[in-house]
């Protein structure tokens, strides 16, 4: 059972598309008392805010674009702010159906899921079209995100999700650019129960993408999100294949002032390479201390992060 349920719609420059997809919404769920709906609207230059308003929806409005990462945040701490006992995001731009909100929330009032997240891509009879370039960037996404977390994931791009009480509680995100890959990376992290959907969804040929228009300017700000989340997370094992690339250059160089000591029994006129070998040698042996001492510091996070759960929690208990 659900007492109160927020739909969180990040939105930007939606005003065509913002209204069917609150009017879509359910106003009532079979196992949910209330059902709220709140759009947070990302710097919108349109008239996306005041349509959602007239829609009937609650409003956060950020004066410029933030990025669908700092709207999401927003949503996030708006359900904690005001004792929501589970939320579902969804995008405003008409691409899911509304309908398949109680497909999403089911796994999670029946306690099978922690945090239930559509997927475009386990089942082959769901698979949108959509141009191939961002067709296999969304399934290389996945796999690369598979390979991190060491779970098998079909789609971590999916922004129609829903989230129990312990996962909000329990998400402290940072990326601004988007959220959605370390989402995933901070709750496989966390041991919580991660299930996957298959949702059909609308494809927009016409429609430009606001986050992925530029398939590069995008692979490079979630590859940096991803990395960092990761760092956070694994830093021993971040660290240390930095340091063995840097160590394998040292052998390179080595190997040449090596050879050339074996060929001619002198190091000239190589000598340049054992300095050059020595100076990554140098490096790979930083990066390697780097990761101990992180990985220090890191169970102190883990720590804080468990504090910072329970204070929550206990908030949410005194409200």
């Amino acid at each position: 059972m659900i007492k109160k349920l927020l739909i969180a719609i990040p939105a930007y420059n939606e005003e065509e598309k913002i209204g069917e997809v609150i009017k879509n919404i359910p106003g009532k769920l079979n196992g949910v008392s209330e059902v709220y709906i709140l759009v947070i609207d990302d710097g919108s230059t349109d008239n996306t805010a005041k349509i959602a308003r007239d829609s009937g929806a609650a409003v956060i409005k950020n004066y410029f674009n933030m990025g669908v990462g700092s709207a999401f945040g927003k949503g996030l701490q708006y359900a904690l702010d005001n004792n929501f006992d589970s939320m579902v995001s969804i995008d405003g731009d008409g691409q899911f159906n509304p309908g398949d909100i109680p497909k999403l929330i089911k796994p999670i009032m029946e306690n099978n899921a922690d945090f239930v997240t559509a997927s475009r891509f386990i089942d082959k009879n769901y698979y949108p079209r959509m141009p191939l370039s961002k067709f296999w960037g969304n399934k290389l996404m996945s796999i690369f995100i598979s390979k991190l977390v060491g779970k098998k994931f079909y789609d971590v791009s999916c922004g129609f999700r829903a989230y129990s009480q312990r996962v909000l509680l329990s998400l402290n995100l940072h990326g601004r650019f988007t959220y959605t890959q370390e989402t995933f990376i901070d709750l496989s992290f966390k041991r919580l129960k991660i299930v996957e959907i298959p949702i059909k969804v609308k494809y927009f040929p016409s429609r430009t993408s606001k986050i992925s228009s530029n398939l590069f300017t995008y692979g490079i700000n979630t590859l940096k999100i991803i990395l960092e989340t990761y760092r956070d997370y694994r830093p021993f094992t971040f660290f240390s294949y930095i340091a063995l690339f840097f160590f394998i250059i040292s052998i390179f160089f080595g190997s040449i002032l090596l050879y050339t000591y074996v060929s001619i029994g002198t190091f000239h006129p190589n000598i340049w390479s054992g300095f050059v070998g020595g100076t990554f040698l140098f490096i790979s042996i930083i990066f390697f201390i780097v990761g101990i001492s992180a990985d220090i510091i890191k169970r102190i996070r883990v720590n804080q992060e468990e504090i910072l759960y329970l204070l929550k929690r206990n908030s949410l208990k005194n409200k």
